[in-house]
C-alpha cells in the first residue's frame, strides 16, 4: 500500500462513492440512488485501494509545502463537516470512461466484451490511465476544503 492507512480510514467507501456518483450517475443515465449502489460495489473489492493510492499520488504532487501529516490533516478538514458531500460533476473524457468501465466490470454490469476489451494490453493501459485521472480528480474532491 503505497498511501498512509489514515487516508483509507478518512476517504472511506462511502466517502468516495459520494465524490464519484454525481459523474457516474450522470454518465449512465441512472439516479443517484442506483448510481451509488453500483459504485459501492464496485469498490468493494481492489479498485478502492488503486484509487486511494492513485488521489495520494496526485495530492503528494499537488503540495509541496504540506508533509504527509499536514497533507492527511487538510482531507480530515476537508470531510469534518460534511464528508458525504457530492462531488462536483465533471465531463467524461476517455479516461473517465476507462475508469467508468472497471466500476461496471468491478460492479458486474460490464458486457464480456467489455471485459476482453479492458483484458487487452490497450484496455489494461487505459484502465491505467482511468484510475490517475479519477484518482486526480478525487484528490481534489478530498482537498479542496479550508
Amino acid at each position: 500500500m503505497a498511501y498512509p492507512p489514515r487516508l483509507a480510514h478518512l476517504a472511506t467507501r462511502p466517502v468516495v462513492v459520494a465524490k464519484l456518483v454525481p459523474t457516474y450517475s450522470r454518465a449512465h443515465h441512472l439516479d443517484e440512488e442506483e448510481a451509488a449502489q453500483r459504485l459501492s460495489h464496485a469498490l468493494r473489492g481492489r479498485l478502492l485501494p488503486s484509487l486511494l493510492e492513485e488521489a495520494w499520488v496526485a495530492m503528494k504532487a499537488k503540495t509541496k509545502r504540506l508533509n504527509e501529516d499536514g497533507l492527511l490533516e487538510k482531507v480530515a478538514t476537508t470531510l469534518k463537516d460534511r464528508p458525504q458531500r457530492p462531488g462536483r460533476v465533471v465531463e467524461v473524457t476517455a479516461g473517465w470512461s476507462a475508469f467508468l468501465v472497471l466500476a461496471d466490470l468491478e460492479a458486474g454490469t460490464a458486457s464480456e466484451a467489455a471485459r476482453r476489451v479492458m483484458e487487452s494490453p490497450e484496455g489494461r493501459q487505459r484502465a491505467q490511465e482511468g484510475l490517475v485521472e479519477v484518482g486526480r480528480f478525487l484528490a481534489a474532491e478530498l482537498t479542496r476544503g479550508r
